[in-house]
């Protein structure tokens, strides 16, 4: 299947268009392509789709978009907490192939793939903004290839084009100088001189500025007829990196005049992509070039200091005579440079103040390239700055190609995916990579791939300090403060993908204030990102390193994550009994909202951390963790996360020898997997809690164990047991005195009767369930109890009744933010509307319903539902 982007949107499968909806769904479709795999926010995408003219229920109306995109065109879109995600092969989307093709030099081929004006039909802010982005791509790659035309004398041929799109851009000097060139060399120097001095006009009258520098230097050149160009300056560009791939975009940030700082860690490829700028934009700089490694990370040696870095260049530039000192130096540099267009790459800076003598006058063109931010030189010398990220993992598979060739790569295509994913994107593993295979040629790559998998950071290894990753990583780390350093080496045993602020205060055991501070210093240094506002991460093999380095993060971070998960459970169910656990740094929640909103977030953290607990041996934060997490799994229906959390809890609860700890775990994992369908394992669990709950004697858990074997029975359609269980459940906990369980009881017993048609019982015991959960303030128990007494109005014929109590239960639900309910809900509420013959209402609840069924990987709920409507 192919996707075309570069014209009017259109799908392609096997050459034959596929429809593919109204001017909406196919907005959706876009919105997701262009991140390559990335996920977008549910607002985000409203955003993009309807701009600030979103209609009432816009979300309802995108869910139903991207139902209908996965059904005609078969895509895996997506859903998580983070929003929708599409996964295509790059090569399927004619934009990525464009961009490839433009990077490679194929630019015909490149320029071939468009077929008119981009996204043609599709209108919102975000749609104009992204046509307007890649036109302007078109129009670079249209210029680099008159500029590969001219080059090669092909002048002649390109003469007509150039004068159709000097008129489609009329500003354009690099354009006009194109044009000015031609014509000169077709022996039409008249009509060169005429359109340079109707750009000059249209320039001066439209926007009030002279022509540019190089434009002026062809009218020139022109004037005394002779294009070559003056004599030289200095030359001290190094070679570009040979293989270079990708960095379309930070490309195109770079610009061409003023200070542009590259700033990324460690083996990220910033002198790469420097160079290959510069090397592109060569006749940008008549003048010359100059460059310097100012070795700021060097641990051979210290900074290169600027007075020395002056001489040089004063000297390069034909100075005899050097003046003493920095402030003179500085000085007679850019008296030298004024008015010289000239470009400077100071490669590899420590600091701002090395760095600001070394800028010359608004003339030239500066890159800086450094391991650290250097706000200093962004806020104070109006640097621009373009940080670098990891490769995307096409681009990094075409770096393999272009070092190793199209044909070794092509016959392991598997083991190349492994080798780009072990090295995450780092144009520096990537090459060291590189480097041992062709040192290699006979080796499989699978070999190579073995050695990363395996042991990445020793496999990332050549022999020699520059190309050995824990060497380059150590200078990084080796100019930090103490306090950062240390802060690194903690934040490398936290064992997830990302950490919050709350959390890295909890490790380092300092004020969230403080703790903001240090990871300042190590975001300054390209060791972490902050990747969403208060969240940090590390590259994955920054993190192995880190996770090398010496350091005892103790129990602090366990004991944040089991206090807060604990607050977090408690929020959304007040009268849980939950054993206390201390953390000075424990967060508290206001409200339901912000609970499951650090659940969401914490989710990953949660897990990881409850399984090293275990390891540990702290074995109070690992069942407090699995228990406190297993509420938020009901709402969201994660079934297989809260199996794998209460697994991790019975291992706690057993090394802790505490019955009633266990007896809660096996009644918990019952359930769950009876609910993905592994029933006798689930039996099995179930009279193991009751056998533990009956010989501790207590009231409570005996009660809950109960609870768990009569749902379990209703599961499989016994419902007089269900009910015999219920019953026994609700005695238990009257035994035990409390009043939250026997409202959560009463609701149980009085919806098995509902279910075995006894409706007079049923309402008896649901009405006195709803009595004592309203007193009690317990939502949702009220929830449940609404749900029920629903049913039973159904189906004693109180249509109005049904559609109100299903209302109720919906929007308690809703607050509680519990999604998975929410979707039995809006079922059953369709079932209330076609029993009454509202065939339409029934369809509106009954596809919100699968939506959400899918979007929680209830697949079997899902198939049900659409099997009988």
């Amino acid at each position: 299947m192919e996707f075309g982007l570069l014209g009017a949107v259109e799908v392609r499968d096997a050459g034959a268009l596929v429809e593919i909806g109204h001017v909406r769904q196919r907005s959706v479709l876009v919105a997701l392509l262009v991140e390559e795999g990335r996920p977008v926010p549910v607002d985000r995408l409203l955003g993009r789709v309807w701009g600030e003219r979103a209609p009432l229920r816009a979300r309802e109306t995108l869910y139903g978009y991207v139902s209908k995109l996965r059904k005609l065109l078969g895509l895996d879109i997506e859903r998580s907490p983070a929003g929708y995600r599409l996964v295509v092969d790059a090569a399927q989307v004619d934009l990525f192939r464009f961009r490839a093709l433009v990077r490679q030099g194929a630019l015909d081929a490149a320029l071939g793939l468009w077929r008119g004006q981009a996204l043609d039909g599709l209108e919102s802010p975000y749609f104009d903004a992204l046509r307007e982005s890649w036109h302007a791509e078109r129009v670079a790659a249209e210029l680099d290839r008159n500029d590969v035309a001219l080059a090669e004398g092909r002048h002649t041929a390109l003469l007509q084009s150039l004068r159709q799109l000097a008129d489609a851009l009329p500003h354009d000097e690099r354009l006009a100088a194109q044009l000015m060139l031609a014509l000169h060399r077709t022996g039409n120097d008249a009509e060169a001189l005429r359109h340079y001095e109707t750009v000059r006009r249209r320039l001066a009258d439209e926007l009030g500025v002279d022509p540019s520098k190089p434009l002026q230097d062809m009218h020139q050149r022109i004037l005394v007829g002779s294009v070559e160009e003056r004599a030289a300056g200095p030359r001290q560009l190094p070679a570009p990196h040979p293989w270079f791939t990708g960095r379309t975009g930070e490309l195109a940030a770079l610009g061409s005049s003023g200070t542009v700082v590259i700033g990324g860690t460690g083996g990220i490829g910033k002198t790469a992509l420097a160079l290959h700028w510069a090397h592109r934009h060569l006749d940008e700089f008549p003048d010359g070039q100059l460059y310097v490694n100012l070795r700021g990370f060097d641990p051979s040696a210290g900074p290169t200091p600027p007075e020395t870095v002056l001489r040089e260049f004063l000297e390069a530039l034909g100075e005899e005579t050097i003046p003493a000192g920095l402030d003179a130096r500085a000085a007679r540099y850019r008296s030298v440079v004024a008015g010289r267009r000239l470009l400077v790459v100071l490669d590899n800076a420590r600091s701002t103040e090395q760095v600001v003598p070394l800028l010359p006058g608004p003339d030239a063109t500066v890159l800086v390239t450094s391991r650290l931010k250097l706000a200093g030189l962004v806020a104070a010398h109006g640097a621009r700055s373009v940080s670098l990220d990891v490769l995307h993992p096409a681009d990094a598979r075409e770096f393999l190609v272009a070092r190793l060739g199209a044909a070794r790569v092509a016959a392991e295509p598997g083991v190349v995916a492994d080798l780009v994913n072990w090295c995450g994107g780092l144009p520096l593993a990537l090459s060291i990579v590189a480097a041992r295979a062709a040192v290699e040629p006979d080796f499989p790559l699978a070999a190579f791939a073995a050695e990363l998998r395996e042991q990445p950071l020793d496999a990332l290894d050549t022999g020699e300090i520059a190309t050995n990753l824990r060497t380059v990583f150590s200078w990084s780390v080796a100019a930090l403060s103490d306090e950062a350093a240390r802060a690194f080496g903690l934040l490398g045993t936290a064992g997830t993908a990302d950490v919050s602020l709350t959390a890295v205060a909890a490790l380092l055991d300092r004020p969230v204030t403080r703790a903001r501070m240090v990871l300042r210093e190590l975001e300054n240094a390209y060791l972490v990102q902050q990747h969403v506002p208060g969240r940090y991460r590390m590259h994955d093999l920054v993190g192995l390193y880190a996770a090398d380095l010496p350091a005892d993060p103790g129990s602090r971070l366990a004991d944040f994550y089991a206090a807060t998960a604990r607050a977090a459970a408690l929020a959304l169910e007040p009268h849980k009994m939950l054993p206390e656990h201390e953390s000075g740094h424990a967060l508290t929640f206001g409200t339901n909202a912000a609970a499951m909103a650090w659940f969401d977030a914490e989710h990953a953290c949660l897990m990881a951390e409850q399984r090293q607990a275990l390891q540990r041996e702290d074995f109070g934060a690992a069942w407090l963790i699995g228990r406190a997490l297993n509420n938020y799994h009901l709402r969201r229906g994660r079934t297989s996360d809260d199996i794998d959390a209460w697994l991790t809890a019975l291992r706690a609860a057993e090394a802790l020898g505490d019955p009633i700890k266990q007896s809660t775990a096996h009644r918990c994992l019952g359930a769950d997997y009876i609910e993905v369908g592994q029933t006798p394992l689930g039996h099995s669990h179930f009279e193991r809690g009751l056998e533990l709950a009956a010989g501790t004697g207590d009231h409570e858990a005996h009660g809950g164990a109960h609870r768990a074997i009569a749902w379990a029975a209703e599961f499989v359609g016994d419902l007089e047991r269900a009910l015999e269980h219920s019953l026994a459940a609700l005695e238990e906990f009257r035994a035990a005195g409390t009043e939250i369980r026997v409202a959560e009881a009463l609701n149980d017993a009085g919806w098995r009767y509902a279910c075995l048609g006894r409706y007079t019982e049923a309402r008896t015991f649901c009405e006195e369930a709803m009595r004592l959960g309203d007193e009690l303030g317990h939502a949702e128990g009220c929830a449940a109890t609404l749900d029920s007494l629903a049913h039973i109005a159904h189906h004693d014929g109180r249509h109005a009744d049904a559609v109100a109590h299903y209302g109720e239960a919906l929007a308690l639900y809703r607050e509680l933010d519990n999604s998975a309910e929410q979707a039995t809900v809006l079922e059953h509420l369709g079932d209330v509307h076609a029993a009454a013959g509202e065939t339409a209402q029934a369809r509106e609840q009954w596809d919100r319903a699968l939506e959400l069924y899918r979007e929680q990987g209830r697949d079997t709920e899902a198939t049900a539902l659409q099997a009988r409507v």
